[in-house]
C-alpha cells in the first residue's frame, strides 16, 4: 500500500500525471530504444510502436494502478496486475529490465513536468512505480517456476498448417527437442516469434485454438499491413521450426458447474473454441451458450470445430449473427437483447475492442455481475487506457 508520506501527493497529482501520461510513454519509449535498441528484437513489438497501442497499454496500466492505491487503499488492482503478468512472462520480462523501465520512464517524467515537479512528487510517484514493479516481479516469478521447464523458447515442428476460413490459418506444432512441454489449460495463448525479412524477430501472442494439454495449435488471421501474420501465412511451410513460449494468460475456464457464455466476433472465436473444446472432451453436462458474429459464414475461422463441438454437447447451444445472414443466423452484429441469458452465468469474451465493450455493457445491464466476465485483448491491452 501507499505509505502516508506519499498518498496525499499522489491523490493531488493524480489528475495532472494522468492527464500527461499518454504524452509521457512516447517519450519514454524514445529514450528507452535509444539506449536499448536490441530491446525491438524479440521483445518489443514494432508495429505497436508505430501505431501507439504499446504506449497506450503503458499509460493506461499505470494510471489503472495509481487510480486504485488512492481509491482502494490497502488493496492492490490484482485483475489488472495478473493480466499483465501473464503477457510479460510470454515475452520473457525479468526482474533487471524494471531498473532499465524505471530510469528511461521517470526520465521521461521529468522532462515533461519538467515545471511543476518536486523531490516529494518524484519520490511518490517512485513509490507507486516500484509498488507496482515488485508486485508484477513475484507474480512473474510465480507464473515462470510453475512451467514444466525453465526455458523462454522452445523449439516446435510444423506439423501441419491449413485453411481456416478465408484469409486464417491453423497451425498444429509437435515438440522439436525434449523439453519437458507444460500442459496449457483453455483459452491460454503462447507467444511466437519469427524472424523477419529485414533480420529483426518479432514476437506475437496467439490463443491455443484446439485442444489445451499438451498440444499446440493456434489459428492466426493475416493481416496484410502486419509484419509476424505475413511470414507465418507465407514463409513458414510444414516441417519448418519455429520457437513458441510456454502457454499463459489467466482467462481460462472457471472450474465449477454454472452456465458458460461464450461470445466472440472474427479470429476473436480462437480461446472460445479452446474452452468449448475442452468442454466437449470432457463431456460437461454445464449449459453453454456460444454466441459468434462474423462477416459472412466463409470467414468463420473455426467454423467446423465449434459446430462439431457445440452438437457433442447436450447443454449447449449456437447462435450466430453474420453481416451476410444464412439461414438460421441473425442478421447485423452480435446483441445480448436479443439473447435470454441463463442465470448465473459466467461470460467470457474475445474480439475487437468495440465489441467487448458492447457486449459488456449489455451483459452487465442483463444482471450478469462484472465479476464473471472475463475478456481477452489480442496485443496491448488498451482497454485500460480508454
Amino acid at each position: 500500500m501507499l505509505s502516508d508520506k506519499s498518498f496525499p501527493v499522489i491523490e493531488a497529482t493524480l489528475p495532472l500525471v494522468g492527464s500527461r501520461i499518454g504524452e509521457i510513454t512516447p517519450k519514454f519509449y524514445s529514450r528507452l530504444f535509444a539506449a536499448h535498441p536490441e530491446l525491438l528484437d524479440g521483445l518489443f513489438s514494432r508495429s505497436n510502436q508505430r501505431n501507439g497501442n504499446q504506449q497506450q497499454a503503458l499509460a493506461g496500466s499505470i494510471a489503472a494502478f495509481a487510480s486504485h492505491l488512492v481509491t482502494n487503499p490497502g488493496t492492490l488492482p490484482e485483475t489488472v496486475l495478473s493480466r499483465i503478468a501473464h503477457r510479460h512472462a510470454s515475452l520473457g520480462i525479468t526482474e533487471p529490465q524494471y531498473q532499465v523501465v524505471y530510469e528511461h520512464l521517470f526520465a521521461a517524467i521529468a522532462d515533461d513536468l519538467a515545471l511543476v515537479i518536486t523531490p516529494e512528487i518524484a519520490e511518490a510517484w517512485t513509490e507507486v512505480y516500484w509498488l507496482m514493479a515488485d508486485a508484477l516481479i513475484k507474480l512473474e516469478k510465480g507464473l515462470y517456476a510453475a512451467q514444466a521447464n525453465g526455458k523462454m523458447w522452445t523449439p516446435w515442428k510444423v506439423a501441419a498448417k491449413a485453411p481456416a476460413g478465408v484469409g486464417s490459418m491453423t497451425f498444429t506444432l509437435e515438440p522439436a527437442d525434449d523439453t519437458p512441454v507444460t500442459a496449457a489449460l483453455p483459452g491460454q495463448y503462447v507467444s511466437v516469434k519469427v524472424t523477419l525479412p529485414d533480420g529483426l524477430r518479432q514476437v506475437r501472442q496467439y490463443s491455443l485454438s484446439g485442444d489445451a494439454g499438451t498440444s499446440r495449435s493456434f489459428t492466426t488471421k493475416l493481416d496484410d499491413g502486419g509484419e509476424v501474420s505475413p511470414v507465418l501465412h507465407n514463409n513458414i511451410q510444414v516441417g519448418d521450426v519455429i520457437e513458441i513460449s510456454n502457454p499463459y494468460g489467466e482467462i481460462t475456464l472457471k472450474e465449477g458447474d454454472g452456465p458458460v457464455v461464450l461470445a466472440s466476433a472474427g479470429i476473436g472465436c480462437t480461446p472460445t473454441a479452446s474452452i468449448l473444446r475442452s468442454l466437449a472432451e470432457s463431456g460437461s453436462d454445464r449449459q453453454v451458450l456460444v454466441l459468434h458474429a462474423e462477416s459472412n459464414l466463409d470467414s468463420w475461422a473455426l467454423r467446423s470445430q465449434m459446430t462439431d463441438d457445440v452438437e457433442r454437447l447436450d447443454g449447449a447451444d449456437l447462435q450466430l449473427w453474420l453481416e451476410q445472414p444464412e439461414a438460421g443466423s441473425k442478421t447485423g452484429f452480435m446483441s445480448l437483447r436479443e439473447v435470454d441469458l441463463p442465470a448465473n452465468a459466467s461470460l467470457y469474451l474475445c474480439g475487437p475492442l468495440p465489441f467487448m465493450k458492447n457486449i459488456r455493457n449489455e451483459a452487465i445491464n442483463a444482471g450478469i455481475p462484472a465479476t464473471k466476465i472475463h475478456y481477452e485483448v489480442f496485443g496491448p491491452d488498451i482497454w485500460l487506457a480508454s
